[in-house]
């Protein structure tokens, strides 16, 4: 019943306000932020957000938010992010994930990594039905639908899609280059080959282990 009363607490419409909004900054978020986020008060902003860590949603920490230390640096300040835990509800109980790491361990052990990025392409080919997106900004809204939380990362020589959430994350933990190989076909499928983006392998702690770029970049 734990994930059922987890995910009970978001059907309080101004506490998934500020879950969604904390999730998508991707890093730390102070009270006073998230209220100015979702446009509501500090104090009803700072109920919500510890009802969401008492409920294992979020993880809360402190620190100085001016970016000082020492005397007159100020008070450390409550921060929260998303926590690492997954939430899954199904009535009747249904267990997905241990048929699935039975799976991939299986064809781990017979070595059937090409297969399955071949059915995995496959599948991504059907679940885009028609041509691939035109640019990053259309592969980010078709990653959306599909979970990953994409967000866009232009501080680098060209900007990429990023991922920071991987639909997979409880597999692949356990068979990362199976489950990454897979990962990075299912998406070349979506995504379409020889059009104007493509994914390729860059792997970043607690995000997704595929990126997308121009498909013009080819520094790298």
């Amino acid at each position: 019943m734990e994930d059922i009363d987890a995910i009970a607490v978001l059907q309080d419409p101004v506490r998934r306000r500020l879950y969604e909004y904390v999730v998508a900054r991707g890093r730390e978020v102070g009270r006073n932020e998230a209220a100015e986020g979702v446009g509501v008060a500090r104090t009803l902003a700072a109920h919500h957000l510890d009802k969401l860590t008492e409920a294992g949603l979020l993880e809360s920490g402190s620190r100085r938010l001016t970016g000082r230390s020492g005397p007159g640096a100020g008070r450390p300040a409550k921060v929260y992010t998303r926590a690492p835990a997954e939430h899954a509800v199904s009535l009747p109980g249904r267990d997905y994930r241990t048929a699935a790491e039975l799976l991939a361990e299986a064809a781990e052990e017979a070595g059937l990594d090409a297969g399955l990025r071949a059915a995995a392409r496959r599948r991504g080919e059907a679940l885009r039905g028609g041509e691939g997106p035109g640019g990053l900004e259309e592969a980010a809204e078709l990653l959306a639908a599909r979970g990953y939380e994409p967000y866009v990362e232009d501080d680098g020589p060209r900007p990429v899609v990023r991922m920071r959430n991987c639909p997979f994350h409880s597999v692949a933990e356990r068979f990362p280059p199976l489950v990454c190989g897979m990962n990075l076909a299912l998406l070349e499928g979506l995504l379409g080959a020889g059009g104007p983006v493509r994914a390729r392998m860059d792997a970043r702690p607690g995000e997704c282990c595929v990126v997308v770029e121009d498909s013009k970049n080819n520094d790298r």
